[in-house]
């Protein structure tokens, strides 16, 4: 066992890989403790998931639509972002479309408080990042310990230098279970056990507003399941823009498919709304997007290898599972390593 081997007068070295949500609230909740965190990302920004497509003067929230907030620590820290300005509540006009036979959505509950980043959804991440050191275009592949601690190797920079007391990943599944396998066999199959699916989101700018009579739907028929006018979320600019997501059924079945292809499918699911065709369009593959079944361990945590696991993936998905997910496993450190009385 290793907990409790540090001294009192030597911060815990902690290196947290993903700077989604889940990673960015590990990240935080860490750092406010007085332990040294360096979080890793492999993309160019943070936010993982609550990103938007910034194309010359549009821009489309193409991943994380919205959030809600019911956990009481969740709505402390919506209430910080909402005084930073880094998010509003979102009204939106909302229906659901088609029958509810094979894919059932839920009404719309009119009493649900759907809030969104401002300007865009990376506005929150984005603000938590600015307090901690984040290390970008960083795609770690594997990992390796002995007794001075965790050393990474990512695809940019080979083996690292650095060594690290913990190692917290927070990245979809299919990717924390190579870099857990060859030292924790029980994180492993927790990881192997999730199963993960695919949604193609296609980005929509038009020149003038479409005359549709919704903001956003939930879609029970073809391979859509939610479309929403972008530009009617609050901190928005005038250009019309929306955002269409394909099922994950369908999109799993798709999954490989050229973007051109997915575009033409999804255009004619939603001129079948009403809607005519887009000035212009961008298509995104997420490829683990949504978890099925939703997963409730919430974290995982081996005190022994000072390895652990958060995300969305673990806590039931969506925005506020992730904030939850990374705060339980920081919970979790934090308990392995309380001192000594």
């Amino acid at each position: 066992m290793i907990a409790n081997s540090l001294k009192p007068d030597s911060p815990l070295q902690i290196a947290v890989i993903g700077a989604g949500m889940a990673g960015l609230s590990c990240a935080t909740h860490l750092q406010q403790h007085g332990m040294l965190v360096t979080v890793f990302e492999k993309s160019r920004g943070v936010a993982g998931r609550m990103s938007t497509r910034r194309v010359d003067d549009w821009q489309c929230d193409h991943g994380a639509q919205y959030f809600t907030a019911n956990d009481p620590a969740f709505r402390v820290a919506l209430a910080q972002w909402q005084q930073a300005g880094v998010a509003q509540l979102w009204s939106p006009r909302l229906q659901v479309i088609g029958d509810r036979v094979n894919n059932p959505a839920s009404r719309p509950d009119p009493s649900v408080e759907r809030f969104v980043g401002v300007p865009r959804m990376t506005a929150p991440a984005r603000l938590m990042a600015e307090s901690l050191q984040v290390e970008t275009q960083c795609t770690v592949r594997a990992l390796q310990q002995d007794a001075s601690g965790w050393q990474l190797q990512s695809e940019e920079h080979g083996w690292h230098t650095q060594r690290f007391d913990v190692v917290l990943l927070a990245v979809p599944a299919p990717q924390a279970l190579p870099l857990v396998r060859p030292h924790v066999p029980d994180l492993a199959e927790l990881a192997e056990s999730a199963t993960m699916q695919a949604s193609w989101a296609l980005m929509l700018q038009y020149a003038a507003p479409l005359s549709l009579p919704f903001d956003a739907a939930f879609v029970n028929q073809g391979p859509l399941r939610w479309i929403a006018r972008d530009n009617s979320k609050p901190g928005r600019g005038s250009q019309e823009t929306w955002l269409l997501h394909a099922s994950a059924e369908w999109s799993q079945t798709h999954l490989e498919q050229d973007a051109e292809s997915v575009a033409k499918e999804l255009l004619a699911a939603f001129a079948e709304l009403g809607a005519p065709a887009p000035q212009t369009w961008l298509a995104h593959r997420w490829r683990y997007a949504n978890t099925g079944p939703a997963m409730q361990q919430a974290c995982a945590w081996s005190t022994e290898h000072a390895l652990g696991l958060c995300g969305d993936w673990l806590h039931g998905g969506k925005v506020e599972g992730a904030w939850l997910s990374g705060r339980k496993l920081a919970g979790k450190v934090m308990q392995a390593y309380a001192p000594i009385d």
